[in-house]
């Protein structure tokens, strides 16, 4: 098992963002977290990278207790991440951007850069190694910081809404490209709003609502379920639909 956060809360004042969650996330899975708008996705994820303390629970690492660990030592350990909005080092070249993931394990820096041209030419951003990340657009970005985090190579990486604000084409190439990542042995946990992208890529899926789990199994199943319809849509909305 590389993931098992057990009971995981986190609270703000009297407001829990995450509610008692308990996931796994075993080796070679693609794994997807959906929910409405505050349903506590972003804070789970915010919770297993150290971005944020738990106020209870416990999250192991490939078999190691990370529930205090800073989010470096996760990172060395092999849990990468990207955010909603990219975190990119807009006045750094795209190359130097993706040579801040590789020197978590190059320390050289010759050999750190060698693998940051690597991983860009993964991502379909190799021509654009030298141009500074401010040129780039929102599709660009999103590639740029998963580059960086593929660079750090984890065994586990988190994509928290990697394809907001895409067009469709542009959707359907990062699907392909997250393929193409878990086929090079990396395990992927998405938080994703578009169901495209969850039916397309995962395995499993976790629903939360309220900060709580509410539903879990295969995409097909979660979808179909009518607690996940309702948290969706609403009851009145629910009960129309069920009436046409």
């Amino acid at each position: 098992m590389l993931i098992e956060a057990q009971s995981v809360t986190k609270m703000f004042g009297a407001f829990k963002a995450v509610d008692n969650a308990s996931v796994t996330v075993e080796e070679g899975d693609i794994l997807g977290l959906i929910g409405p708008n505050g349903a506590g996705k972003s804070t789970f994820f915010n919770c297993l990278t150290g971005d944020m303390p738990l106020t209870s629970g416990t999250v192991r690492f490939a078999g190691t207790d990370i529930t205090t660990a800073p989010p470096e030592e996760r990172a060395r350990l092999g849990l990468a991440r990207s955010f909603q909005v990219p975190l990119t080092f807009e006045s750094m070249s795209v190359l130097d951007n993706a040579t801040i993931g590789a020197l978590l394990r190059h320390h050289n820096a010759r050999e750190a850069q060698a693998k940051a041209r690597e991983v860009l030419d993964r991502v379909g951003l190799g021509r654009l190694a030298d141009a500074p990340a401010k040129s780039l657009g929102t599709p660009g970005r999103k590639r740029l910081e998963i580059a960086r985090a593929l660079a750090s190579e984890p065994k586990v990486l988190l994509l928290d809404e990697a394809m907001a604000g895409l067009t469709p084409t542009e959707v359907r190439e990062a699907i392909e490209l997250v393929r193409r990542i878990h086929a090079g042995g990396v395990t992927i946990v998405i938080v994703e709003h578009l169901m495209e992208v969850i039916t397309s890529l995962t395995r499993r899926v976790v629903v939360f609502h309220q900060g709580r789990e509410i539903a879990r199994g295969t995409p097909r199943e979660v979808t179909s379920d009518p607690h996940v319809i309702e948290a969706y849509l609403g009851r009145r909305k629910v009960r129309h639909a069920g009436e046409s």
